[in-house]
């Protein structure tokens, strides 16, 4: 019959194959799961881009006919005949942004300009307040320059802007009780289609659909793989377990 060493060698072959069996199939159980988290991913994405097209038509329409006024309100204070004092030493900021995340560069580009302003006439000497509209705006730049926010202001834009939002945030600066020499208000402007696609929108959507179908081709690519190789494998047990009994 069988010898103590060939019983031990049995034993160790029947074992360790069975251990490989087990950890490939857990690799498989692993890259499916995560193939299946990505496509939701992507699934969400798609309908976030959908959701922001749609968004985006009806603000376009709101725009055209609110811009006529902004212009014109704009003109009329920059010809106005006004003595600007020559020693401004109080400065206002008032940086308008959103509530929400996933839509480029807006908050970062306001918050970058706003540092980089606060950090130029800090440097000149002069005294610098921050106005905050926009929560994600006050996250970005509490843990920076917190000692210099005068107010920050938030579910602003949820629906479209009215002039009764623009006068509570006047309101509450005029009674905030800080008298400031000059005041510049930092916000995107809107270009056109192209530039809005291009330097907002399309960095999250866009590009985070691409990289989702790029990640599921290559986690496809690789569980096709291991499946693979975890079959040649069991047969290559299978005929070698037969090739030992006989």
């Amino acid at each position: 019959m069988f010898s103590p060493v060939g019983l031990a060698g049995l034993s160790a072959w029947a074992v360790q194959p069975q251990w490989i069996q087990v950890r490939n199939m857990a690799t498989l159980k692993d890259i499916t799961r995560r193939l299946k988290s990505i496509k939701n991913i992507q699934k969400i994405t798609k309908s976030m881009k959908m959701v922001a097209a749609a968004k985006y038509a009806r603000a376009e329409r709101e725009l055209k006919p609110a811009r006529v006024y902004g212009i014109g309100s704009l003109a009329l204070y920059e010809k106005a005949d006004i003595k600007v004092p020559e020693d401004k030493k109080k400065h206002l900021l008032i940086g308008v942004s959103s509530d929400r995340g996933l839509c480029g560069a807006i908050h970062s580009s306001i918050a970058k300009h706003l540092k980089s302003e606060v950090a130029n006439l800090t440097a000149a000497g002069k005294e610098v307040k921050i106005v905050g509209v926009g929560d994600k705006l006050r996250s970005i730049l509490h843990r920076t320059h917190s000692n210099q926010f005068l107010v920050t202001f938030k579910e602003v834009g949820r629906r479209p802007p009215t002039f009764g939002d623009a006068s509570v945030i006047a309101l509450e600066l005029l009674n905030s009780g800080y008298e400031f020499d000059e005041g510049s208000i930092v916000f995107n402007r809107f270009r056109s289609v192209i530039s809005y696609k291009t330097e907002e929108k399309p960095i999250f959507s866009l590009g985070t659909i691409a990289s989702a179908a790029e990640m599921i081709d290559k986690l496809t690519l690789t569980f096709n793989r291991t499946r693979q190789a975890v079959i040649t494998k069991e047969l290559i047990e299978i005929i070698s377990g037969a090739a030992a009994l006989d």
